[in-house]
């Protein structure tokens, strides 16, 4: 398990995917930040959710898929090393990229910008435990489905930017229309971001939306545990 961990971190820092993961969000959020006021409750929690999204419906559903296109996952199963092994360690990388790209956020955002931190961490830790599982279940259920790496990809892309639009990451919450942006909080991404924002803002995150990344995670999970295959 541990010389799988070895490998699977030297291929992912090796991955164009997981570079820009790092720097698209730290883009935006340099970018935009020079001119956010103090106090902002927007920018930060929308590249966090950025971040937090593209490793989960790019990075994530693009590698397992590949790896069945390629047989790697049918080939270890004939091994001491079981595919639910590279799995659960596909994962825990996966979630340790998403980490560093949002602390990479708040380090820079803190101390270069002098932005905004929230004082509620816990509740900012839950927040993001929940989306980025709602977000990493939806990858598994794209790698499940998707027939190789290159339509995995496809299929992220185009689920990202429509639950980026509806999540208020791409245009302002306030410039859209009222039904759209109430019905962008209960996608993954809009829920995600949108109790960050609350978070920022001094509030206690909804428990609704807080149920609703649960929701997500829970039953999106079940779906791509059924119909996930390993060749």
């Amino acid at each position: 398990m541990m010389k799988l961990a070895v490998v699977e971190t030297k291929l992912l820092t090796r991955e164009p995917g997981a570079l820009f993961s790092l720097l698209i969000p730290l883009f935006i959020l340099v970018v935009f930040g020079s001119s956010i006021q103090p106090g902002d409750t927007v920018l930060l929690p929308m590249a966090l959710a950025i971040a937090v999204g593209m490793v989960g419906l790019y990075l994530l559903p693009t590698t397992l898929a590949t790896y069945r296109e390629r047989g790697i996952l049918r080939r270890l199963s004939a091994t001491p090393v079981r595919p639910g092994n590279l799995l659960v360690v596909q994962l825990i990388l996966q979630l340790i990229l998403a980490v560093t790209a949002c602390g990479l956020l708040l380090a820079v955002a803190g101390t270069v910008l002098g932005a905004h931190l929230p004082t509620g961490v816990l509740s900012a830790v839950l927040v993001f435990l929940l989306g980025t599982a709602s977000l990493f279940a939806i990858g598994l259920l794209i790698a499940a489905l998707a027939p190789n790496g290159r339509a995995a990809n496809g299929i992220g892309v185009l689920l990202y930017f429509p639950m980026a639009y509806l999540a208020g990451l791409m245009q302002p919450k306030d410039q859209m229309p009222a039904m759209v942006a109430r019905i962008g909080e209960y996608t993954p991404l809009g829920a995600f971001g949108q109790s960050m924002r609350e978070i920022w803002a001094g509030a206690a995150p909804s428990p609704l939306l807080l149920g609703v990344l649960a929701g997500y995670a829970l039953v999106v999970s079940i779906a791509a545990a059924k119909f996930f295959r390993w060749e």
